[in-house]
């Protein structure tokens, strides 16, 4: 009787390193997804709350749903070290850009609007950290 063992290499999609990452991504598209789906979804009475037209809305409404999906696809990549840094930098870059709009006064927003771009730099600035901190754990 002749046996034959077919040995192949099963590499998992990710494994204990990587998983704070790929959690954190996930989360993160996840949540933006669904907030700009409320944002798009909203972009009237947000408007007249935050100071924005709704033509501002839909499309921040968009850029989140977009932003969600491609991070959540990016969460999948089997080497996440670089997808990883790149998220962090990309949170930090956001957090510093809506610091900015808030600080800067370039958007007419009242103040529920100033309070809303500050939730949303506490937002990307809590995913950054998450994120640079599941890259820190590859190491």
């Amino acid at each position: 009787m002749d046996m034959t063992a077919i040995i192949t290499r099963h590499q998992p999609l990710s494994d204990s390193t990587d998983s704070l990452l790929r959690f954190a991504m996930r989360v993160d598209a996840t949540l933006t997804g669904v907030l700009g789906l409320g944002i798009a979804t909203m972009a009237d009475p947000l408007g007249r709350l935050t100071g924005l037209t709704s033509a501002q809305g839909y499309l921040a409404g968009a850029a989140f749903v977009l932003c969600g999906l491609v991070v959540y696809a990016l969460a999948a990549a089997p080497d996440l070290r670089r997808v990883g840094t790149g998220m962090a930098l990309f949170n930090g870059v956001g957090t510093v850009g809506f610091l900015a709009v808030a600080e800067a006064g370039v958007l007419p927003l009242t103040t529920f609007g100033v309070i809303s771009v500050l939730a949303a730099a506490v937002y990307t600035a809590t995913f950054a950290v998450l994120q640079y901190l599941g890259v820190r754990r590859l190491a």
